[in-house]
């Protein structure tokens, strides 16, 4: 057993030593990943060849459908905001509402910076939000840092709710259950983590006076909207929901408990700020430059199982292909219309054209994004035909049974710590959860606890680790222009990963046996 356990691990063992040892790219360690996972199944496994080949195909299709599409499209009209100078209303917007930084940490970093992490993703969360902070003179370290920590747990359904989605596809249950579990699990840490920022923002605890109740309601606002998504609408929307709640009622609770005294000027910002404007901005140019969020934020809940004279129909316009050719295959179903990605990219081109963008210009802008993304695409697409192949030839099986014999019912104490490692290297939850979710699915059942519970964990402990990530460290240090300053931010979110590791593995053994 322990033989095949090493050979198993070997892809896993690559991939960290190829990230981070050798500091290779993501789109070159990956595929040489999937032609060790390959030769190994073939040989130690005696998987056929033709089954090696057809369960990295129908890898290879979920990973361009749905999950680099959602990506592509969430990527697209971010750019497209970007492109009409949007963007920067949207900034000027968000910084006209108070000078304390502390309130303005919990309106930029953790909520719209979720909102970002919502939509888009892949860097976008903290490379916006930590360039206006810096722009509105907060220390270049401390803004790049606290966006960083709000870049994690509270954002398990970014980009479209892909986590989740990826999660459930792999384990055959619905997106919105895997959401709604590791919703709950990281509740805690939702709560916890405004109290952090404002702690880290003002160097000392001290920074919570007189800012209590409104960290507290940051916190709260964000993960009762969450919860309520996830269970009533799905994967795709609870963080974007949850941000665009806690940003208002944080912008409103500012406002009134928040008061300009001698002793808070301390925390103020510079008004003269990079890009603080002065300028008004009409309610008309404000609803323009959010349009394309906005009818993202329709179209989806439209097309929601909330409605489902809408839902059905599209739902039905799918079309299912026998990929994989060994034992337990199952057609692999593409959904052509009813999938977030279609939507997405609906209403980006949509709001884009409403936003003065040509069409010429909109397709310049996909491609653009589609060259921007091409080594993201070909990381995503070796990952998950890695994982298919680990996952039928019996290689995640027998790390799991290994896993379980040696930790035993401890197991879940270390699970968030196991969906941490691929993060840590790639600097994305996604690949971890592709890679980790049939290993930790496998060992639940091993366990004879839910499979949904350790593979939500899974997700938990794979975002957390974003905050640690070398990779997002260096969008950090890119946003705010501080080279060199990598090991300073290091040492400010190093702590706190622990302890959001300490806190999710004692949440996934303790409520091991609960029924979601």
């Amino acid at each position: 057993m322990f033989f095949k356990f090493i050979l198993a691990v070997l892809p896993i063992l690559w991939l960290i030593i190829g990230l981070s040892w050798f500091k290779m790219s993501g789109h070159k360690a990956c595929p040489i990943a999937l032609l060790i996972t390959t030769i190994l199944s073939l040989i130690f496994w005696k998987m056929p060849f033709i089954g090696a080949i057809t369960a990295a195909l129908e890898g290879v299709a979920l990973a361009i459908w749905p999950i680099c599409l959602t990506i592509v499209s969430a990527v697209f009209v971010y750019n497209v905001i970007v492109h009409t100078k949007n963007m920067e209303i949207i900034k000027s917007m968000l910084t006209k509402v108070s000078a304390d930084k502390r309130v303005l940490v919990l309106i930029i970093a953790w909520g719209f910076g979720g909102f970002m992490e919502g939509m888009a993703g892949f860097g976008t969360a903290v490379a916006i939000p930590a360039s206006i902070l810096y722009g509105l003179g907060v220390n270049p370290v401390y803004a790049a840092a606290v966006c960083m920590l709000s870049n994690t747990t509270p954002t398990i359904c970014g980009s479209i709710g892909i986590p989740a989605i990826t999660a459930g596809s792999i384990i055959g249950v619905p997106a919105g259950k895997v959401a709604l579990t590791a919703i709950i699990q990281s509740s805690p840490i939702v709560i916890l983590t405004p109290f952090i920022l404002v702690i880290t923002i003002g160097r000392s605890f001290k920074a919570l006076k007189g800012m209590f109740w409104v960290t507290l309601i940051a916190g709260v606002s964000f993960l009762v909207p969450e919860y309520f998504v996830a269970k009533f609408v799905g994967a795709e929307l609870p963080v974007v929901i949850g941000a665009l709640v806690s940003m208002a009622a944080t912008i409103i609770s500012g406002r009134i408990l928040v008061k300009e005294t001698e002793e808070n000027k301390k925390y103020y910002v510079n008004k003269k700020g990079k890009i603080f404007k002065e300028n008004k901005i009409s309610v008309s140019k404000g609803i323009l430059a959010w349009l394309p969020f906005i009818l993202i934020l329709c179209l989806l809940l439209l097309t929601s199982t909330l409605f489902p004279i809408i839902h059905d129909p599209l739902a039905r316009i799918k079309t299912g292909v026998q990929i994989y050719k060994g034992i337990g295959a199952e057609k692999y179903v593409f959904t052509w219309i009813a999938t977030p990605g279609i939507i997405i990219l609906i209403a980006g081109f949509i709001g884009g054209r409403i936003q003065n963008a040509s069409l010429g210009e909109m397709f310049q802008v996909l491609i653009k994004t589609l060259i921007e993304m091409k080594k993201t695409i070909i990381t995503i697409v070796s990952v998950i035909a890695t994982a298919k192949i680990m996952g039928y030839s019996g290689m995640i099986g027998d790390i799991a049974n290994l896993a379980v014999a040696v930790t035993g019912s401890f197991y879940p104490l270390i699970a968030p710590f196991v969906g941490s490692i691929v993060t840590f290297v790639a600097g994305s939850a996604t690949p971890s959860v592709v890679l980790f979710t049939g290993l930790q699915a496998q060992t639940a059942k091993t366990l004879g606890i839910p499979e949904v519970w350790l593979s939500a964990i899974n997700i938990c402990g794979a975002v957390s680790a974003k905050a640690v990530s070398p990779q997002s460290i260096a969008i950090g240090v890119a946003a705010v222009g501080i080279a060199g300053e990598e090991s300073r931010i290091f040492n400010i979110v190093i702590k706190y990963y622990f302890l959001f590791m300490i806190i999710l593995g004692v949440i996934a053994y303790v409520f091991k046996g609960i029924a979601i």
